[in-house]
Order: structure tokens, then C-alpha cells, then sequence
């Protein structure tokens, strides 16, 4: 059994989608983040960075331990290769799933979420900030528009490379991003959109109601971390 703890974020889904997919079973254990259950001792743990999601497989396939996993790109490859699916075998085919993995993991991701920020967020309205992160959503917008004109999914099947890409694209309207100047990329996010297990996790997501407004306290905790509270954090461990 699978245990993902999760909140109802873009990488929060990623795992979650993958399970409905694949028909593993699961746990869903809830951090609310807005509260700060993700610097709890008992979660650093399982993800010393503090960040949802992360996973114990209480059944892995090799070991009589069970198996611990942070980073949402990371979980991806880790379910993929537990159970054989959404990940080619092929050494191409892996490679380029791969690729597209961490294409998102450190270009699409960070970056959309700098861009909500900035737009969302920011106490301040910083235009070249803004402006930055508009631009840089748009080209690699753009980018994934180019690969999709090639092909129905990301890579030459459905793939984790889908999986890891799509909830943030699910939020384009956060991202001052309209999805028309991108047709492959809307016929893409409708045939995903589309998927019976895409819409199963979501659905499960809102389950959760998680409907609070975000106020001051909780975004102090999102986005005034530092290296103080790392290791605040870590000497509450060690005491």
C-alpha cells in the first residue's frame, strides 16, 4: 500500500493521478500546508525539504522495509518502476521521458509557480518580476506547444512525462496564459482533461475541502522560510 501524503497542489496531483492510472492502492495522508503541518518533525522524515508530496511504500518490491520517496518527479519514476507502467523500457524511450520529466521538474514548474506568485501573491505589484515570469510562462508554454504539434502525448505514448506536466498546465488561467494561442497544448490539456483517471484524482482532491482563504499568517509560513527555520527545524529533531 501506498501512502501519499498530499495537498491538493500541482505536484501534490502528480502522484495521485499516477495511482488512479494504475489502479495501485492508496492512503491519502493530508498536510495542509497553510499550516505548517509540512515542517512537522514526523514529515521532515519522510521529506527533509519540507515540501509536499512525498510517499512511504509500506510494500516495496525488493526490500521488507518500507521505502520512503520526496519530490514529486522523483515519486513519478520511482511508482513508474515498482510497477512497470508509464515508463518505457527502451533506453530511448526512457531517456526521453526522462528528459521531459525533468524539463518540467526544473524549468515549467518552478517557473509557473514564480509567475503565480508574482501576479497572485507578492504584497508588492513588481513589474519587471512580473513581467519576467510572464514571459518565461509563455515560452515554455510555447515550447511544449512545438513538441505537442508532433504528436498526440508527450512522448511517443502516454507517459509519467504527461503526468508531471499537466497540473500545471491545469492552472494556465492563473499563469495570464490563454490556451488558444496554443492549440497543441489545448488539445492536449482536453484529451488529458478527458482521461477517467485524471478526473478520479481530482475528484478525490476536492474530497478534501480545502477551501480556506489564504491570509497573512498562513502566507508567512508558505513563503517566509529561511535557512533559520531549516535548521530550527532540524535542532527540534536532534533535541
Amino acid at each position: 500500500m501506498i501512502e501519499l501524503f498530499f495537498w491538493p497542489t500541482p505536484n501534490g496531483m502528480k502522484p495521485l493521478i499516477f495511482l488512479h492510472e494504475v489502479g495501485l492502492e492508496y492512503e491519502l495522508t493530508a498536510v495542509d500546508i497553510n499550516k505548517g503541518d509540512q515542517f512537522t518533525q514526523e514529515f521532515l522524515e519522510i521529506a527533509p525539504n519540507g515540501r509536499i508530496p512525498a510517499i512511504i511504500d509500506h510494500a516495496p518490491a525488493v526490500s521488507e522495509i518500507a521505502v520512503s520517496v520526496f519530490e514529486s518527479g522523483a515519486i513519478l519514476i520511482y511508482l513508474a518502476e515498482k510497477t512497470g507502467q508509464l515508463l518505457p523500457q527502451s533506453e530511448k524511450g526512457r531517456t526521453e521521458v526522462l528528459e521531459w520529466v525533468m524539463w518540467q521538474m526544473a524549468g515549467l514548474g518552478p517557473m509557473l509557480g514564480q509567475n503565480h506568485h508574482f501576479n497572485v501573491y507578492a504584497p508588492q505589484k513588481v513589474a519587471y518580476a512580473i513581467k519576467r515570469y510572464n514571459d518565461e510562462a509563455s515560452r515554455l508554454y510555447a515550447v511544449l506547444d512545438l513538441r505537442l504539434a508532433e504528436r498526440e502525448y508527450i512522448c511517443s505514448d502516454y507517459t509519467i512525462s504527461d503526468i508531471v506536466c499537466y497540473p500545471w498546465i491545469a492552472r494556465h488561467e492563473r499563469h495570464q496564459i490563454n490556451l488558444d494561442d496554443f492549440p497543441s497544448v489545448k488539445r492536449w490539456f482536453d484529451t488529458m482533461s478527458g482521461r477517467p483517471a485524471v478526473r478520479d484524482a481530482y475528484n478525490r482532491a476536492e474530497k478534501m475541502n480545502v477551501g480556506a482563504p489564504v491570509t497573512d499568517a498562513s502566507k508567512s509560513i508558505l513563503f517566509g522560510q529561511t535557512a533559520e527555520t531549516v535548521r530550527g527545524a532540524v535542532s527540534k529533531k536532534r533535541s
